[in-house]
């Protein structure tokens, strides 16, 4: 078993290991990049919205954010390493 640690190093990079073993289907491993990705893949996912009133508000498209989070599962499995 492979030691999934959810550290970085100090340049904010995911570990090789982590990165080989999401590639190789590891759940855990893809959970665990997710992880570090979820805030970047939240600020693609930041969208404006009106309400009934009109006021102006910012959120998260939740249907932008499930993409995204697939989009990255598929590459992640289907890159060859």
């Amino acid at each position: 078993m492979i030691n999934f640690s959810a550290e970085n190093n100090e340049r904010g990079l995911l570990p090789y290991s982590v990165i080989l073993a999401a590639n190789e289907g590891e759940a855990e491993a893809m959970h665990i990049m997710l992880q570090h990705y979820e805030s970047y893949i939240g600020s693609l996912s930041m969208q404006k919205f009106y309400d009934e009133q009109g006021n102006t508000y910012w959120g998260i498209d939740e249907d932008t954010h499930d993409r995204l989070r697939s989009k990255l599962m598929q590459s992640v499995l289907a890159f060859k390493i």
